[in-house]
């Protein structure tokens, strides 16, 4: 980390990955052109690889990325593209690698690799970083499909996510588009919970943390990523998993923040209850949805009794295993 005030900031990008050589292909070139833009702003970028596979699956692929990248630019400097495996399995642990790998930086920026940067996506995060000094700023995500979804997740907004006017307060965000100041990482002493690394949900507890000890987390409604949605995700299997499984995370996270003893219990008794209020008032929609032939109605239902099920589970410690994997 920089301590000369008239330096240059330093910025990781770190994207991590697990046996996705096309995606690795797709997000490393536009990565590398994004850390050229960032000189202009005070800040020299480079771009971290995490692989959570332990045998090294994407590193010949990296590897290229960084050949290519070490040349200059049109107008620009060369850019470092640096690889790391991660063997220990989680993305709890693949993020934790992020962190102790930019122990020389100033900021860090967490992006898929199954998501495509808009192009004003890294200026527009470190633009309002620097502008409010916020401990963190997060932007939104946008969904682009490999096959056409199905109707019921269409009219059940299954991904639809929030919108909001750049600049709001959040104390909540997903780890897929956030930009980290580090220097308040390091004065709280966070880092992702080992034990919901294959759970899901360390994002969840790792921001609300920050938010708990002070920091400020930002919306930044200009800095877009693309999701690319694989098919085997555009199923209605999936997409109900993936909606217990927020409710879920969300109780299980909130337990953890609370104080033990009698306020933990106190913690579990209302997520037990707002849950159990999502699942009556889904089974009502649902009801009304299949009386008026509404396929909306009836998927926003379904969708609400996930979650609100999720959120029961997940109060009295029932995890659901979204990374779970079994590698070969």
């Amino acid at each position: 980390m920089t301590t000369d005030p008239t330096a240059p900031r330093l910025l990781t990008i770190a994207v991590l990955t697990f046996r996705r050589p096309r995606d690795l292909d797709a997000v490393l070139p536009l990565l590398v052109e994004q850390a050229r833009r960032t000189r202009p702003l005070g800040v020299e970028a480079r771009v971290l690889v995490v692989d959570n596979d332990a045998s090294g699956s994407g590193r010949a692929r990296v590897e290229e990325s960084a050949l290519a990248a070490a040349a200059p630019g049109v107008g620009a400097g060369p850019v470092s593209v640096d690889y790391v495996v991660e063997a220990v399995p989680g993305i709890a642990s693949a993020r934790n690698r992020a962190l102790v790998e930019s122990v020389e930086s100033d900021l860090l920026v967490f992006i898929d690799d199954d998501e495509r940067p808009s192009e004003s996506w890294l200026t527009a995060l470190l633009s309002l970083q620097a502008e409010t000094g916020a401990a963190a700023v997060v932007g939104p995500v946008r969904s682009e499909y490999e096959v056409e979804p199905d109707p019921f997740i269409v009219e059940g907004r299954f991904f639809d996510r929030r919108r909001l006017p750049t600049g709001t307060a959040v104390e909540v965000a997903a780890t897929n588009n956030l930009l980290l100041d580090l220097g308040e990482v390091r004065r709280q002493g966070l880092s992702f919970d080992l034990a919901l690394g294959q759970l899901g949900g360390e994002d969840t507890l790792f921001t609300r943390g920050l938010v708990a000890g002070g920091g400020t987390i930002l919306w930044c409604a200009e800095a877009v990523v693309t999701d690319v949605v694989p098919a085997h995700r555009v199923t209605r299997r999936w997409v109900l998993q993936r909606a217990y499984s927020s409710g879920n995370g969300w109780s299980l996270t909130s337990v953890m923040l609370s104080a033990r003893g009698p306020a933990r219990l106190v913690t579990r008794l209302r997520l037990t209850a707002r849950g159990g209020v999502r699942v009556a008032g889904g089974v009502a929609r649902l009801v009304v949805g299949t009386v008026v032939r509404s396929l909306g109605q009836r998927a926003r239902g379904l969708r609400t009794i996930a979650r609100g099920a999720g959120m029961v589970a997940g109060a009295w410690g029932a995890g659901y295993r979204e990374y779970g994997r079994v590698d070969g």
